[in-house]
């Protein structure tokens, strides 16, 4: 099975008991580190989630990923809050951080650039304006290749 389709089985899964919880899955990542496989699940809530909420998260989904067993090797689950540098996977994620320092990067060349980090001033019709330094910039979001919360110093 593809990382793509364990990480598809894996959120359709899991992500009933996060929205009933009150979480909000933000992520999930498959990866191989040397010669072991780890699930990493990234969730987050309104005020953010502590480790008592991470060991909560993690005791439920080891037992029902156990349950319905959906990955063939093994592997280390890990729950974590998303960090600062929060990734912005989803339009309603940009959309909740206008007014946040970001770091944008383009499939494509926009305004001559491909990296944009600043001050996220709207996000509307399908376009980032992103202020670096003394300058704005028109971002398409249909150009976005990633998108996370930055800080900036």
């Amino acid at each position: 099975m593809s990382t793509t389709k364990i990480k598809s089985t894996v959120e359709e899964m899991i992500q009933p008991y996060l929205n009933e919880q009150g979480f909000e899955l933000v992520d999930i990542d498959y990866v191989k580190e040397g010669s072991n496989w780890f699930l990493r699940v990234y969730v987050d809530k309104e005020g953010g989630i502590d480790i008592d909420d991470c060991v909560l998260i993690s005791e439920q989904l080891s037992a029902k990923l156990d349950e319905n067993d959906p990955i063939p090797t093994v592997y280390f689950l890990e729950v974590s809050s998303p960090g600062a540098e929060r990734p912005l996977k989803k339009a309603e994620d940009v959309a909740k951080s206008v007014g946040k320092n970001v770091f944008v990067t383009t499939y494509e060349t926009v305004n001559g650039l491909k990296e944009f980090e600043g001050k996220l001033l709207s996000f509307d019709n399908g376009e980032l304006v992103i202020e670096a330094g003394k300058k704005q910039y028109t971002v398409p979001y249909d150009k976005v290749a990633s998108a996370r919360l930055a800080i900036l110093f």
